[in-house]
């Protein structure tokens, strides 16, 4: 698609922040004004429209897609957003590790369980840790009191969180990806600590590591526009 516009603003609006071009308030692709809650978002998602060449290229659109997703499909159910991160919670990757005695094993109880205990902690709840692949439930109470915490969250924060639950195998990876501090690279090094293991034994094959590559960057962005659309968020430098 040719670029159709020249100016790139952001303005203020009742319940938020809106990008224009040349004048003409965004809507999201289902229609609905694209109205954002912080101005750091807003002009992240200008910066993405202003960094258009003569043709515009959607795939780079990437923020954009990510808040038309919170608008048009979490926020009016919220529910099956919820629906769609439990699973990552219920098999989480962090909670299985390898047999005991393997050399695997050790590398993942050092790496991971500072992690899950952090989160039984934050949470207050007990996650079931499990040798090998053989599904073993949480406790009731612990995924009651999971999705009492995704229920407190808003559209965008549930949307980012279902990525980065999604792309690290693990909601207690993409709930640490929400804590400010946190480095998006190594928590996902983190959750994908098998599968690099087993790279590092066999080599990585082409296809693979492009996939792995591209994951991280989604599970980078996601952690960014949580951050992007969190309260109080400064701009980007």
């Amino acid at each position: 698609m040719k670029r159709f516009y020249r100016e790139v603003t952001v303005s203020e609006q009742d319940h938020g922040w809106q990008v224009a071009l040349d004048g003409r308030g965004l809507k999201t692709q289902g229609g609905t004004p694209q109205i954002v809650p912080t101005r750091a978002l807003a002009d992240a998602l200008a910066a993405e429209w202003d960094a258009q060449g003569d043709l515009i290229d959607p795939k780079s659109l990437l923020l954009r897609d990510l808040t038309d997703y919170a608008i048009d499909r979490v926020a009016p159910d919220p529910a099956s957003a919820i629906a769609a991160i439990m699973p990552f919670a219920e098999t989480d990757t962090l909670c299985y590790r390898a047999d005991d005695g393997e050399a695997l094993r050790d590398r993942q109880e050092e790496a991971w369980e500072p992690l899950v205990a952090a989160a039984e902690r934050t949470l207050g709840v007990d996650f079931s840790r499990v040798a090998g692949i053989s599904y073993t439930p949480h406790p009731p109470s612990t995924r009651a009191r999971i999705v009492e915490e995704l229920e407190e969250m808003d559209s965008f924060t549930l949307a980012a969180l279902q990525n980065l639950a999604s792309l690290g195998a693990s909601l207690i990876a993409g709930l640490a990806a929400l804590d400010e501090g946190q480095d998006a690279d190594a928590l996902f090094a983190l959750a994908n600590l098998e599968e690099d293991w087993q790279a590092q034994q066999w080599g990585w094959e082409a296809e693979a590591l492009a996939r792995r590559e591209a994951r991280a960057r989604g599970f980078a962005l996601a952690q960014r526009f949580a951050r992007l659309a969190r309260p109080g968020a400064k701009a980007e430098p």
